[in-house]
């Protein structure tokens, strides 16, 4: 190695060191990104389950039509949401009662990769019909 070489690969590591830790950063706050977009889905999905399964009971019972409560139907919905960490933005139950959507927030916070875009906020949601069996 002569002595014109010497220093050489502090300089491309001083260039390309920067690029390594920008993908990286992009990656991760990529994934988690994704990751957050898949929990709000989720979490919307469960909210709107557990809210389906609140029907109108005394109608049911003596077989009537199975219908969602709209009130017990919201309480279910907000119950899980909160317990799950994410923000109820919307319940909305269909003029027949056979259908509801849930709609939920869930902030995303990358922590030390801010530089990448700050905090965030992911929406999900979820719809269900009842099925009569």
């Amino acid at each position: 190695m002569s002595r014109r070489d010497d220093g050489r690969i502090a300089v491309f590591f001083a260039i390309v060191a920067p690029a390594w830790f920008a993908v990286l950063g992009l990656v991760v706050v990529g994934g988690n990104r994704i990751t957050a977009l898949q929990r709000a889905d989720n979490i919307a999905a469960e909210a709107a389950r557990a809210a389906g399964q609140e029907i109108d009971a005394p109608t049911a019972i003596v077989g009537g039509e199975k219908r969602v409560d709209p009130v017990a139907a919201a309480n279910a919905a907000a119950e899980y949401v909160r317990a799950a960490g994410a923000t109820l933005r919307s319940v909305d139950v269909s003029d027949d009662r056979q259908h509801l959507s849930i709609t939920v927030q869930v902030t995303y916070d990358p922590g030390p990769f801010w530089i990448f875009g700050g905090a965030w906020t992911a929406e999900g949601s979820a719809t269900v019909a009842l099925v009569a069996t």
